[in-house]
């Protein structure tokens, strides 16, 4: 007989040290915070230790219909695990530096940026789309003539 190779599936796991994203519906929207401990089946006890002022939230019962699940995982944290040693993990995985670098924070921050704008900003940002859109097909235009 041939040998089976057995893969684990691709899908987010529920499980201590899982990097989650506090829904919009909850006081502290936004932030993240790792699974410290699995209460039952629809609540986990959560605490974010950021190093970001507003990604920080402070341990919780949380249940898992307020969070989202990140692909991110804190390695090796041990099942209620305290702050300071939660902590001393969240740096050694380097946690926020990879929150930084994920398209789903880039594309929050893009939102929090345009949200800040105001009428002349938003004004300005019209403009230079229409110049850029103008560009585009201008080079277009010179392509298809060229062909």
């Amino acid at each position: 007989m041939g040998d089976a190779t057995i893969e684990g599936s691709n899908w987010r796991l529920v499980e201590v040290g899982r990097v989650v994203v506090i829904s919009n519906d909850h006081p502290y929207s936004g932030g993240i915070a790792a699974i410290v401990e699995i209460i039952d089946h629809k609540r986990v006890l959560v605490e974010g230790t950021s190093s970001d002022e507003n990604l920080v939230v402070p341990r919780q019962a949380i249940p898992l219909n307020k969070v989202l699940l990140s692909p991110l995982v804190i390695p090796g944290l041990l099942r209620a695990s305290r702050h300071a040693s939660l902590k001393k993990q969240w740096e050694k995985a380097e946690i926020d530096s990879k929150w930084k670098e994920t398209s789903w924070a880039k594309k929050r921050a893009q939102v929090a940026k345009r949200k800040a704008l105001s009428d002349f900003d938003r004004f300005k940002v019209m403009r230079l789309k229409t110049q850029r859109r103008f560009e585009e097909r201008k080079a277009l235009a010179k392509i298809k003539a060229s062909a």
